[in-house]
């Protein structure tokens, strides 16, 4: 139903008079979409297999971010070329591919757990110690959002006025910067697959909660590049591969943070209100980018340094209120009973 609907908004995206009609098919196609197949990801690892979750959601991330490479490539060029209506009306297409690809390889996914009363059914006091300590980390984590995905809303309209575009004879297109983030999510899965096996071996592997906080300080990093950059241009145009490695750091910083969050959801939420509690951590997403907007609101009143800056502190908190409470909330997370979330798992069957 969500690849449906987002497939009939991108569709309606092509046509300025349907636009009003499309942003409502997209939004509840996500939100059919999103907690639903994140929450199927974690059911692929039962709880002997926790260690690998993480890295699953890694791998889950890939694929997504294959996307959002090529997404920014294919409709800036068709934009440049065809005209924007051609772009979105190439987005409905790739959707309907991914709805397809997901019912050719749905009997892959584990077996369906039937609808049942458990005893774990009824939150017991530890439960709802989880879900608070989730909702924590969740609110702890929009400080990594802010920092992150300004790249998507002032990161543009900044790079299209202060950095020299031109190579040469070619222009490099704005949007293709959109493109660089994701991809270092991708090249940088192998390596922090390599580094955490390394931690692992050496019993030095960073918790759940680390990992989010490190996130949260390759954020504030990225963020200083471009105040770097700018201080050493001194006013002229900056030059363009500061803006590469800012979306470079970004991609890192995500794989850091944001699969984390995903597999310490999955691992720890109840199973009656896992799914929901996948929908809670998107929602912190569009709490983010609500903020996003309102702070971009400030881009015209502050010098391109402070803005910046300011997006550097921001990512800096989270990491600060990780080192904090990274303790009380991993101790309160470790509380709970780890939810059975494949059919194999272990249940009891209670009378109603």
């Amino acid at each position: 139903i969500g690849a449906l609907c987002m497939s009939g908004g991108h569709l309606a995206m092509a046509f300025e008079q349907s636009f009003l009609l499309a942003l409502v098919l997209l939004v509840v196609g996500s939100g059919f979409l999103k907690g639903n197949i994140s929450a199927q990801v974690g059911a692929l690892y039962p709880r002997d297999e926790e260690a690998l979750r993480t890295r699953g959601f890694a791998i889950f991330s890939v694929a997504i971010n294959v996307g959002a490479v090529t997404g920014p490539l294919l409709t800036g060029l068709l934009a440049k070329v065809y005209g924007w209506h051609y772009g979105f009306g190439m987005a409905a297409i790739f959707m309907l591919a991914g709805l397809a690809t997901y019912l050719v390889g749905y009997r892959h996914l584990p077996a369906r757990v039937e609808r049942r009363t458990f005893e774990r059914d009824r939150l017991t006091a530890a439960d709802r110690g989880v879900i608070l300590a989730l909702v924590a980390v969740m609110l702890i984590s929009i400080f990594q959002s802010v920092a992150y995905y300004q790249l998507a809303n002032v990161l543009p309209v900044w790079i299209q006025a202060q950095v020299a575009l031109d190579v040469g004879s070619f222009t490099i297109p704005v949007p293709w910067y959109q493109s660089i983030d994701p991809l270092f999510s991708i090249l940088g899965v192998p390596l922090l697959f390599w580094i955490w096996r390394k931690q692992a071996e050496r019993r030095r592997e960073p918790g759940d909660l680390a990992k989010i906080g490190i996130g949260a300080w390759l954020a504030a990093l990225s963020n200083l590049i471009l105040v770097a950059a700018i201080l050493i241009a001194d006013g002229a145009p900056v030059h363009p591969v500061w803006p590469m490695l800012y979306c470079a750091g970004m991609g890192i910083a995500f794989l850091y943070y944001w699969p984390t969050l995903l597999a310490l959801v999955s691992r720890t939420a109840p199973a009656s209100v896992n799914a929901t509690m996948m929908g809670v951590a998107f929602t912190s997403l569009f709490v983010a980018n609500n903020l996003i907007g309102w702070i971009g609101g400030y881009y015209e009143r502050m010098s391109p340094a402070q803005f910046w800056g300011l997006h550097a502190a921001i990512g800096a908190t989270g990491g600060i209120l990780v080192l904090l409470f990274g303790g009380m909330l991993t101790r309160a997370l470790a509380g709970g009973v780890q939810q059975p979330l494949r059919a194999s798992a272990q249940t009891i069957e209670v009378e109603r």
